[in-house]
């Protein structure tokens, strides 16, 4: 049907999706609608060796364990609005017949992000045009996963468009925070991140600015971006295809850091470059790991992106992770970013990069009237801008406002044209080369960077409206092609986190009233906020995953052995109980 029209499809499409949906899941058989039992707990709690260990040698049964993630999926979807699509009776059938049970993730059950290819069902990625089309084959990294004996089980939410911290669409509605359902779980993995906190077990996601960490941070997980060639890619849709000026990177995601490790290490095992063409043959260096998690460690401290400066309850994760690392004996220093490449400069470079078609591509998904997410939105408004209103606009927040952050964005807002986006491919790799550069400097030799994951705990629903560019402790990361992970270290207290005064005078206090940091801090409300998770992020260089877990481990340890005398902070981060 011709536009505007169309938007009667769109209607019929979701209105049919929504409903084949309630109908797989109530179709379920009882056992997958019953309490927890106590084998159940057992199960979900077992360490992944142990799980992996009596699958292999069936003391386990394959069946028992995903008929018990069945249940966790069906209690956080009716929680959280997190499943997509359900793959429950398939999966069954799967474990039966097409999954490797000899292979190190015998047995256990993996969700995925929408847009990962898996036989029988949609890639929607949140547009109800990709709607109704399954694929008949699974792609190479659902091929890998039963290769290696994982079970799919679930595909989860994400935000249309995949550029949002949000993790909502008019096809699904919205993913809702495990913790405080009023707020984001974070995108554009949301759905991962919400069914790994209520109990998951292990899943995969993508990231372009930020989009496995921050769900990490916000639902409080772990997660890892694997730097680009180190982890499969091919047979997953994006909302963008042929973008690679900040190349989207799938990486996985865990409820803990052990399942977290186990996983990374077993895929990387498993040759994933015999399945995916993009993927670097480096094997698993295990003494890499284990060196970084055992000896005294020299960090550096980014405790400011100089755009948006973390909100109090960010700011005490972070400071309470100093403490505890500086604890344990290890060097934690604040560092000085390069003059020639500091971190707004790569928010802006990134941006332009990313952006670079002037949001035509996710944009031309949509059919007529099909809401999109309020950040994408605002990115198109700008871009759609004629060049002569965009350059006033320019002027007038640059001169008028005096906001000379904002204002770069805008000006750097626009279609590129081929000369204009080789210019900037160019610029990036002079960003890398300085940084590379700089940390290799024996001012710095530093094992990793300590950083916010972002400047605030999740944010609201529709947040995104006036947060969208709040994305700068990840996305420098995305651009270098960093490994980077996330640790959860405590939650918000409406006491503890609140704010000294109105936001724009502290945000005016702090030497930041641009409006990409107002537009953050305008929804930080402690009281509303409290419960909600907060964390930190591990940057280690590029390739340098095994380093980073083991760095992300020495954290962890850090932070289960502190206490802070006066404020107690410290000790292990608490899982959700399961209802």
């Amino acid at each position: 049907m011709l536009p505007p029209f169309d938007y009667f499809t769109y209607r019929r499409i979701r209105d049919l999706k929504r409903r084949e949906r309630a109908a797989r899941f109530s179709s379920l058989s009882p056992d997958y609608h019953a309490p927890f039992s106590a084998i159940d707990r057992v199960i979900i709690n077992k360490p992944i060796q142990d799980l992996v260990y009596e699958v292999q040698n069936e003391s386990l049964a394959p069946l028992d364990v995903l008929r018990t993630y069945g249940k966790v999926a069906v209690k956080a979807h009716e929680k959280t609005n997190c499943v997509t699509e359900l793959l429950l009776p398939e999966a069954e059938a799967w474990a039966q017949s097409e999954v490797n049970l000899k292979g190190p993730l015998a047995g256990v059950p993996i969700s995925l992000k929408d847009s990962v290819q898996v036989k029988g069902f949609d890639i929607t990625l949140g547009y109800t045009k990709f709607a109704c089309k399954p694929y008949k084959e699974d792609g190479p990294m659902a091929k890998l996963l039963k290769d290696a004996g994982a079970v799919p089980y679930a595909k989860t939410a994400l935000p249309v468009t995949l550029l949002s911290f949000e993790s909502a669409n008019a096809l699904w509605g919205h993913c809702r925070n495990p913790h405080v359902p009023e707020y984001s779980p974070g995108g554009s993995t949301g759905g991962e991140g919400a069914l790994l906190a209520l109990g998951g077990r292990i899943g995969i996601g993508s990231d372009v600015a930020g989009s496995v960490r921050v769900p990490a941070a916000w639902s409080g997980i772990y997660s890892l971006r694997c730097s680009t060639g180190r982890w499969p890619k091919v047979g997953v849709n994006t909302s963008m295809a042929g973008q690679e000026g900040v190349a989207s990177v799938f990486s996985p995601m865990a409820r803990t850091l052990n399942d977290l490790t186990y996983f990374t290490k077993a895929i990387v095992g498993m040759k994933p470059w015999n399945y995916d063409h993009t993927v670097h043959p480096i094997s698993w260096r295990e003494d890499e790991e284990i060196e970084a998690q055992n000896k005294r460690l020299r960090i550096g401290l980014m405790s400011n992106d100089g755009v948006v400066p973390p909100t109090p309850a960010i700011e005490r994760a972070l400071s309470t992770t100093v403490a505890a690392l500086t604890a344990a004996g290890h060097t934690v220093s604040e560092i000085t970013p390069p003059a020639a490449a500091d971190t707004f400069s790569g928010l802006a470079l990134a941006s332009q990069l990313l952006n670079s078609d002037g949001c035509v591509t996710f944009n031309s998904h949509l059919h007529s009237f099909e809401p999109s997410d309020p950040g994408a939105d605002q990115l198109t408004r700008i871009c759609n801008l004629p060049r002569p209103l965009r350059y006033l606009y320019y002027l007038w927040v640059r001169y008028i406002r005096r906001d000379e952050k904002w204002a770069t964005l805008i000006r750097g807002f626009a279609p590129k044209s081929a000369a204009e986006l080789w210019k900037l491919t160019a610029q990036r790799e002079a960003f890398r080369a300085t940084w590379h550069n700089w940390w290799d400097a024996e001012t710095q030799q530093y094992d990793f960077i300590l950083c916010p994951v972002n400047a605030t705990p999740a944010l609201p629903h529709k947040a995104m409206h006036d947060a969208v560019s709040s994305c700068g402790y990840t996305f420098l990361w995305n651009l270098l092609d960093y490994t980077a992970g996330v640790v959860p270290v405590s939650h918000v207290d409406a006491k503890k986190d609140a704010l000294s005064g109105p936001y724009k005078k502290v945000l005016k206090q702090l030497g930041a009233s641009n409006a990409v940091a107002q537009g953050a801090w305008k929804h930080y409300d402690a009281v509303k906020m409290a419960g909600l998770p907060t964390a930190v992020q591990v940057v280690g260089r590029r390739w340098q995953e095994e380093k980073v877990l083991g760095y992300m481990a020495a954290v962890e340890e850090a932070l289960e052995q502190y206490e802070d005398p006066v404020t107690g902070d410290g000790g292990k981060y608490p899982l959700i109980e399961l209802d």
